[in-house]
């Protein structure tokens, strides 16, 4: 039996529901692809407005109102292999088992020789994927784009709340290398730690930050908070101060020079957002992380 029938297997399992959209231009068979995608529609943590849940079918289906073409990367789409695999079926009720999940469906897609790149779903699923691939990747280095800090020990009783992602990321992160591009929102102490450690980076710096970081693997999570309410109303925890496109446009120059070897995109919720435009912009973030990790 070769490689290719064997990895087939592994992704015929039930860790993935394939039930529902597709994302644009992807296929859901794994072979001969580089880069494999996959939702987590969870929301159990929320503490404020509900509805990531329904974030990663809301990215897959209005994909298709976008161009396959990224003139910004000078990529197709229709030239890239890769799979979309589904959702991951999840457990209702605490996030432990989820997260659990999040880590088994990673390993997973890497096992198959793919580059993971998850769409949730809250942010709280975000450490079960960062902890299977710096298992592979123990020099792993971890950029967040976010309002929050999520630094918090424990929120509501939880301590896999999503306000505590970048904490237990943390954890299972060996580098302890966690780059938290222009945080507006978070208490007094995490604000502290922000500065004392030197991971905060002013939107000014982002791109001196990170370029010595260029040959070192790189998880990139998104939540989609980072960018303004304008933009980005469909959302469960709203930020004023954030960020356009032409911010996130030049952060994606600079990943061109980078390994980035896994990503996610987190906290859509669709149905906060009745033009719309939230759910475009996700999926656009989306198919540029697409044509970054094929590269």
């Amino acid at each position: 039996m070769d490689t290719t029938t064997i990895n087939t297997q592994l992704v015929n399992t039930d860790l993935f529901d394939t039930d529902g959209a597709i994302y644009m231009g992807s296929q859901r068979d794994p072979a001969g692809c580089r880069v494999g995608l996959f939702g987590v529609p969870y929301d159990g943590t929320t503490s404020f407005r509900p509805g990531t849940r329904f974030g990663p079918g809301a990215i897959r289906e209005v994909s298709n109102g976008l161009e396959t073409y990224c003139p910004q990367l000078d990529q197709d789409l229709e030239d890239l292999n890769f799979a979309d695999l589904g959702a991951v079926d999840i457990p209702f009720g605490a996030p432990e088992p989820v997260v659990t999940a999040v880590k088994q469906a990673t390993e997973t897609v890497l096992a198959l020789g793919l580059k993971p790149l998850m769409l949730g779903g809250e942010h709280s699923i975000s450490s079960g994927a960062v902890a299977a691939v710096a298992a592979r990747h123990p020099d792993l280095v971890l950029v967040q784009l976010d309002a929050h800090a999520d630094l918090r020990h424990e929120w509501l009783g939880a301590s896999h709340s999503h306000a505590c992602a970048m904490r237990r990321c943390l954890e299972v992160l060996p580098s302890q290398q966690l780059l938290q591009i222009a945080i507006r929102s978070g208490t007094r102490e995490e604000f502290s730690e922000l500065r004392n450690t030197g991971r905060l980076v002013a939107i000014e710096r982002m791109t001196d930050a990170l370029k010595p970081l260029r040959g070192q693997p790189m998880y990139l999570t998104v939540d989609l908070d980072w960018f303004d309410p304008a933009v980005m109303a469909g959302t469960g925890t709203p930020e004023p101060g954030g960020f356009l496109w032409g911010d996130f446009a030049t952060l994606v120059d600079e990943l061109r020079h980078h390994q980035l070897v896994a990503a996610d995109v987190v906290e859509l919720a669709p149905q906060l957002d009745p033009s719309g435009v939230s759910s475009v912009l996700a999926s656009k973030v989306t198919r540029s992380l697409l044509m970054l990790l094929h590269q």
